[in-house]
């Protein structure tokens, strides 16, 4: 059916603005009452946000001990790499310096052998 009030311009703007207008209010209406769940959950957001930022740090901040233990193990694998590369150097030129010395010994034995084998052989040549 057709409305039978008046269907001019006036009144149908002023319709149109009414119901804009309860619309609006409406609106208003359900975020006024949405505000109390609305601060709920954006305080609950914060929580979320700052445990995530604390979980991060404690994370980087584990991570950089784990480098500094490594950093640290690896240094001290060095120093005892650099303390048993000195170890055995030493325990070679022990060594070689004790083949020297047995050399020098036997090559003095032997020295002395050729000698008396000599002066024997002399001695039995005067005889």
């Amino acid at each position: 059916m057709r409305n039978t009030k008046g269907n001019d311009l006036a009144d149908r703007r002023e319709a149109a603005a009414k119901a804009k207008a309860a619309l609006l209010e409406a609106h208003r209406a359900r975020v006024e009452a949405a505000e109390p769940t609305r601060l709920a959950r954006q305080e609950e957001r914060l929580a979320i946000a700052a445990a995530r930022e604390e979980r991060l740090a404690e994370r980087e901040k584990a991570k950089r001990a784990a480098q500094e233990e490594a950093r640290i193990a690896a240094e001290a694998a060095e120093r005892q790499a650099a303390i048993d590369a000195a170890a055995k150097a030493e325990v070679e030129a022990r060594e070689k310096a004790d083949n020297r010395i047995s050399r020098v010994i036997a090559d003095e034995a032997a020295r002395k052998a050729e000698r008396d084998r000599r002066y024997a052989n002399r001695r039995a040549r005067q005889k």
